[in-house]
């Protein structure tokens, strides 16, 4: 938020979870566990896949996809939400906050769209077996990757630059920086914002449930129809 909205401070407050000095170690070790598996469980899965030959096919490539992008929503959040307990600081500027909203709009939307193409990858293995080989080639599963994360970053993009435009009055933010939670805080009209929030929830919502839908629609008759 500039200052052409008449803000006069440049950093929001995180509150975090309690401001009891004596359960900060503990929230902090129960957060740098919890993130160092996540990280460290992702991290094998990927190596695995890497690694081993047998593993180059369509399903582990989307499942290390989506290992790296759950690395990535991890690592977009808890490090800040560590620092701020371990030097006992609530603050994060306003470019730090605005980042973080971006890129946890980008990778929520990717992992949904991965979800919704390892959903395409089951339907072609056990509907279409003989051409598996022939549908899922290499290039395309790079594309549909890509395709993802293009459409995850132009809609998180949008929703980033239509929240910068808004004035605020409050500067207290829960745990992390969330586009509903900086909404909230605007004192400006936020009418337009909320209208393109709730459309693009239902558009890609409608894309990614309709294509894990369908995809199951087939895929459960064709397995009750195995010997």
């Amino acid at each position: 938020m500039q200052s052409k909205n008449q803000t006069t401070f440049s950093e929001f407050l995180l509150l975090g979870l309690t401001d009891d000095p004596e359960l900060q170690p503990l929230i902090f070790s129960v957060f740098l566990s919890i993130y160092l598996v996540t990280i460290l469980g992702n991290l094998l899965i990927m190596l695995a896949v890497n690694t081993d030959s047998h593993l180059h096919t369509p399903m582990y490539f989307f499942l290390s996809s989506l290992s790296f992008t759950d690395i990535c929503i991890s690592t977009t959040t808890i490090p800040k939400m560590l620092v701020n307990i371990q030097t006992q600081t609530k603050s994060i500027s306003y470019e730090a906050c605005f980042t973080q909203v971006s890129f946890v709009l980008i990778f929520v939307y990717l992992e949904n769209f991965l979800l919704a193409v390892m959903a395409y990858d089951r339907y072609v293995a056990i509907c279409h077996p003989l051409r598996y080989t022939v549908i899922m080639r290499p290039h395309l599963c790079v594309l549909l990757v890509f395709i993802s994360l293009l459409v995850s970053t132009g809609d998180a993009e949008i929703h980033s630059l239509m929240a910068l435009q808004l004035s605020c009055t409050d500067q207290e933010i829960p745990h992390f920086c969330e586009l509903a939670l900086v909404i909230k805080l605007a004192c400006s009209d936020v009418l337009i914002d909320n209208i393109l929030i709730y459309v693009s929830i239902c558009i890609v919502g409608a894309i990614i449930l309709g294509g894990i839908i369908f995809s199951y629609i087939h895929i459960v008759p064709s397995i009750l129809g195995m010997p």
